[in-house]
This record gives structure tokens, sequence and C-alpha cells, in this order.
């Protein structure tokens, strides 16, 4: 018996299960964009096309919001323009050079980044069982990007693609850690600043790549790729998470993000036909393994 849309928005599981997967295909997509699109062009076009589609559902809100945006505006536009601006334009440049499964398993790096961030802003207490789960973190992303052969980090370092997306997920850490600013509004009017933030940061790169080469049409997977891209991980999966947190709370809520480098390896895998090697597992094992491990003993 098919679930009703109305009983699925309800339900927390189906939505914190849609949110991931559609984050997870945002690396599958990027990988796609590259046979039509340069990266910043797609992230600016993203993010423009985004503010638009949302307008008519954000306008009423906005106008309620109006006296706490006037306020806090600045730091809704530099959320915008320093996390999802350029963890977006670092990621799909990042997709030229690495696989989209490696760069799904490096998205998981982010939850370790943030508890590094408020250990050393904000002196929040660390756990010994913490730092285990930590370093199994590293040592899985490690793994993943030297191709199952750490050692060869010391002689070789990280290949480009690999380095470029984990500066990527230092980026939107940074925005995750930010949040705690967040001003109440409404999420629709967060979210319409937050789009206007990272198409304002996007434009000059975008406006410098079409300079070193000449913008051309793409084709319908380039339009299917962006189409994809505005609606389910930038809109739905929006919608999904705020929902699945307004059931359950944040903290568990949160735990559904480790999902998100599953289900882009496994989408890689059957989409792009990548292939999802002894190595890729021991990683996205130590990785996603490693943040519970660290969640599971935080220190209350």
């Amino acid at each position: 018996m098919p679930v009703k849309p109305a009983s699925a928005f309800n339900n927390a599981y189906i939505v914190l299960v849609i949110a991931p997967l559609f984050w997870g295909g945002n690396a599958v997509a990027g990988k796609l964009a590259t046979l039509d699109w340069q990266p910043f062009t797609i992230t600016c076009i993203r993010w423009f096309l985004t503010t638009v589609l949302l307008l008519p559902f954000a306008y009423q809100h906005l106008r309620k919001d109006a006296a706490v945006l006037k306020k806090t505006w600045l730091i809704l536009f530099l959320l915008g323009a320093f996390g999802m601006a350029l963890f977006n334009l670092l990621m799909y440049l990042s997709l030229n050079y690495t696989t989209a499964v490696n760069v799904s398993i490096e998205q998981a790096t982010m939850p370790a980044m943030i508890m590094f961030a408020n250990f050393v802003l904000l002196s929040q207490r660390v756990t010994l069982l913490q730092i285990v789960g930590l370093l199994s973190c590293g040592l899985g992303v490690l793994i993943t990007a030297t191709e199952g052969q750490p050692w060869l980090f010391f002689q070789q370092g990280l290949n480009r693609g690999d380095a470029i997306m984990l500066l990527a997920c230092v980026f939107y850490a940074a925005y995750t850690f930010g949040l705690r600013w967040k001003p109440p509004v409404h999420w629709l009017s967060f979210l319409w600043f937050i789009a206007i933030g990272a198409t304002t940061m996007s434009l000059p790169f975008m406006l410098w790549e079409l300079q070193q080469q000449p913008f051309s049409l793409p084709s319908l997977r380039g339009w299917t790729v962006m189409a994809y891209v505005v609606i389910f991980p930038t809109v739905v999966s929006q919608i999904a998470y705020a929902r699945g947190v307004e059931l359950i709370g944040g903290n568990r809520a949160g735990l559904f993000i480790n999902l998100v480098p599953i289900f882009g390896s496994l989408l890689a895998v059957l989409i792009l036909g990548e292939q999802f090697r002894l190595y890729h597992a021991t990683g996205l094992l130590l990785v996603v393994g490693g943040i519970m491990f660290a969640e599971r003993f935080s220190a209350k």
C-alpha cells in the first residue's frame, strides 16, 4: 500500500532518509555536471535559480521576518557566501580530479571538523573516546584518498581532487559551526538569504571562469543535472531535514547525515559505474564508524 505524502511528511524516518539520499546524489550530479558545466558557472546558476524558485514561497515569511532580517542580514549573507558557495564551488571543482565515491566518503569528515572547532574555539571538553573516533575518521579518509596505501601520503601527499574536497569540507564545517548565530526567522527566509549570499559570492568566480573559457550551451543532460541540484539537494533535502529536526530533535536527526557517504557511494556505483573497491569500504567504515563512536561518547 503506497505511503500518502501527508503521512510521509509526518514520519521522521522517511524525511530523514530522503534528505541524505538527495545530498548523496549531489556528488553524482556534480560528476555528471563536469561533462557539460564549468564548476563555478554551475554553482552560480544553481543558487540564482534557487532564489527565483523560492521567492514566491518565501515572500510572506520575508515580510514577517523583515525586522529581524534587517538587523541580522549580514550573518545570513556570510553563511551563504562562505558556507554554501565556497563548499559547492570547491566540490564541483574537485570532481574534475577525483571520483564521486571519494567525494562522498570525504564529506563525512565534516562532523569531525565541527567537533574540532568546538574544542579549539569554544573550549568544549573532548573525551578520550571522542579522540579515538576522530582518529578513526581521519584514517578512513586517508585510506580512501590514497587508494588503500596511506603511507603514500608522506611521500606524495593527496591528489588534487581529494585535497580540494577536504578544503570544501572545512568551509561547510565552518558554516555549520556558524549556525549557532542563526537568527530566529522562518526556515524559508533563512534559506532564501543563504541563496542570495551564495549567488553573490559565486558570481565573480563565474565571470572569471567565463573569461578563461567561453560559455557553451549545455546539453539536455546538463540541464537535467541542473534541475536536480536546484530542486532536490538544495530545496527538498532542506525541507525534509528541517521537518525531521522538528519531529525528533537535532541531536537524533544529525545522526542521519552519516547516510550521505553511504548513499553517495552507492549511487556513484549504480549511476556512474565507478568501482567500489575494498579500500573504499574500509575507509567508509572507519569514517562513519568513527563519527558515530565520537558522537556516542560526546561530552555532556
